[in-house]
């Protein structure tokens, strides 16, 4: 038998043998990359050996038959090197060891800082208000009881020394036709046993509601909202059918309101005319006007009020009518109530003075104190009415023995002055 196929096949078989050893170091070493975390370098690295052992074992398929023994040794001395390089390959990629570190200790938590405490502020220094005068004691000269209110500015034209005024050129006329030779004066108000004779004063007190007034006349009235309601004091009573004046002062505000034939119907208020003044200021109405007066002047400044005759000082003009009036005004007055045009007439706003020579003698001192003002300050000729009638408030407190002295004062003892050195504005009720 010839040697040389057996021989042959010994060779193939170790080939074939060495092949499969470098094939299976090829499997194991792509296996573990793939399931270890690697760079792109090494798993590139593990690629080109599978790729070479791949190689050796298709070259030791192929091998024909027929090659020689050192063809075979050669083949075989490959695959021993190729298989070497693989294992050689794997040994060196071992995977880097995890050091197991051991328990971490908690880092405590810092225990936070006491916060600092925000420092109480000192308590303000109490300071104690400014204590309101007591009600009808606030500095002027002509303060409404009840209230703080001054009744217009000290220099206002109510408040005016006529004592050295020159007289009126037409003194002796209007004297006349006011019948002044043969007429007393006629205090206007006084104790009644019912609803007090003369003009009342109501207070309203803070926060008053007010109330809207349909006027006959209401393109010379004040379109306000005036305090008026079931505490409102009316001339003669509700319904009384006089002139039922209402003269309304706010306490806070010290704002005077006035309105004449004043009602209160089941549809709300109305009056004849309406007029508002800031008791504060000496601003006129708006010439031409009227107000609750003929004048067109505010009512309360010329009312004779018990509790300053008390007191022994009357510190303004008082107000008085007549029946005839020619139809013009001087100023501060607004407004005329005539048809009469005359000089011989006494105009609205004429001022007249009680003579510096008569006599107090027989006269109270409360009579005194009229006629001291009657002398001073003068009467102011304010609407239509029965001649020589002085205007007061209504208030029970009159003395009779007082209006029936008053009534002895004879009406030839006055005499008209001329008031135009008082006058610093035709707008302006403030007077030199």
């Amino acid at each position: 038998m010839s040697r040389t196929p057996g021989t042959a096949r010994t060779a193939a078989t170790a080939i074939m043998i060495a092949a499969l050893g470098g094939l299976s170091a090829a499997c194991s070493h792509s296996a573990h990359h793939s399931s270890a975390a690697a760079s792109p370098a090494l798993l590139s690295g593990a690629g080109s050996s599978a790729a070479a052992s791949s190689s050796g074992l298709a070259a030791a398929s192929t091998a024909p038959a027929s090659s020689t023994g050192a063809a075979a040794t050669s083949a075989a001395a490959t695959s021993t090197s190729a298989a070497a390089t693989a294992a050689s390959t794997s040994s060196s990629s071992k995977p880097t060891p995890v050091t197991t570190l051991g328990p971490v200790k908690p880092t405590p938590t810092p225990t936070p800082p006491k916060p600092t405490p925000t420092p109480t502020p000192p308590k303000p220094t109490a300071v104690a208000p400014v204590p309101k005068p007591p009600v009808g004691t606030a500095p002027g000269n002509d303060v409404l009881a009840g209230t703080n209110c001054q009744i217009f500015p000290s220099d206002n034209y109510w408040h005016a020394d006529i004592r050295s005024l020159p007289v009126n050129t037409h003194s002796a006329q209007w004297m006349s036709a006011m019948g002044s030779a043969t007429r007393k004066l006629h205090p206007d108000f006084g104790p009644s046993g019912g609803v007090p004779y003369g003009i009342p004063i109501t207070v309203a007190k803070a926060g008053h509601p007010r109330v809207k007034v349909a006027f006959d006349y209401a393109d010379e009235s004040d379109p306000l909202t005036y305090p008026l309601g079931s505490d409102t004091l009316i001339e003669g009573g509700p319904n009384s059918g006089g002139d039922q004046h209402a003269i309304v002062v706010t306490a806070d505000t010290c704002e005077l309101f006035e309105t004449w034939n004043t009602n209160q119907t089941s549809s709300g208020w109305t009056a004849g005319s309406g007029a508002h003044w800031s008791l504060s200021s000496d601003a006129l109405r708006p010439n031409t006007w009227t107000s609750a007066d003929a004048a067109g002047l505010p009512i309360l400044p010329g009312l004779l009020r018990y509790d300053e005759v008390a007191a022994g000082h009357v510190n303004h003009a008082i107000r008085f009518t007549t029946n005839t009036t020619d139809d013009s005004y001087l100023w501060p007055a607004r407004h005329a109530a005539s048809s009469n045009h005359n000089a011989n007439l006494p105009p609205m706003g004429a001022r007249f003075r009680l003579k510096a020579g008569f006599s107090f003698a027989g006269y109270s001192a409360q009579a005194q104190t009229v006629l001291r003002a009657m002398q001073t300050y003068g009467l102011v000729l304010a609407d239509n009415g029965s001649p020589w009638y002085f205007q007061g408030t209504a208030d029970n407190a009159w003395p009779d023995a007082l209006i029936e002295q008053l009534k002895n004062i004879p009406a030839n003892a006055f005499e008209a002055v001329d008031t135009t050195g008082l006058e610093i504005s035709a707008n302006s009720g403030a007077a030199r």
